[in-house]
């Protein structure tokens, strides 16, 4: 069972992730919090230990980016997706620097935030497909690229340069496969490479270095 811990100021908000989460059999909401100053103190109570904190972005008081960061200086911190409308990926970049492992949009269908979930719970890192565009906009275009390849990128094998390269364009892992013509589970155990040996934590940082270094 994956443990989901809710951070929204919007009760309403909050009570519909709640029905869609606790509907599915492998999920089930634990607890949840209106501002971040809660959240902590929620979190850190027994019976309320989570897997999964879905976090929104803006709320009174102590603001999502800020709450991610002290929950994930604590020990053994649970993965953190934050939560975000169209009009507020001026706060994504922020909120990947404080460690989030994905974002996904408040109005996603109950099939991508379930998956979503699931995802961020097995290491992976979800990304609503609207927002990969813009973040990457945020993040890496306004920074000069380097004017040579990361010594660290000698590390990567040919199909491990490809796999990076097509993780830079938003692919998915079944798109990946399919371009490459391989099995999507070859897609997943290069890619498992590629992070380890550049050290990245998860997708959202393989795709800023690659799209950084304009591969």
């Amino acid at each position: 069972m994956i443990r989901v811990f809710l951070v929204e100021d919007q009760e309403m908000v909050r009570a519909g992730f709640t029905m869609i989460i606790d509907a599915a059999p492998d999920l089930s909401v634990v607890g949840q919090a209106a501002d971040g100053q809660s959240a902590l103190t929620m979190l850190r109570a027994p019976g309320h230990q989570s897997d999964v904190v879905l976090m929104d972005i803006r709320m009174p008081g102590l603001d999502g980016v800020e709450t991610t960061r002290r929950l994930l200086a604590t020990a053994g911190p649970p993965r953190v997706v934050m939560l975000t409308t169209f009009d507020a990926d001026d706060l994504l970049v922020a909120a990947l620097r404080a460690g989030a492992s994905g974002y996904l949009l408040k109005d996603a269908g109950p099939a991508e935030l379930l998956a979503g979930i699931r995802s961020a719970a097995a290491g992976e890192a979800p990304v609503a497909p609207r927002l990969v565009g813009r973040l990457i906009d945020s993040f890496v275009r306004p920074v000069p690229a380097p004017a040579a390849p990361e010594p660290a990128l000698d590390r990567l094998t040919g199909r491990e340069r490809e796999i990076l390269a097509a993780v830079g364009l938003g692919l998915t892992n079944a798109e990946i496969a399919a371009r490459l013509h391989v099995a999507e589970s070859t897609v997943k155990t290069h890619l498992g490479a590629v992070l380890r040996k550049l050290d990245l934590r998860d997708r959202v940082q393989a795709v800023i270095l690659a799209q950084s270094l304009g591969r």
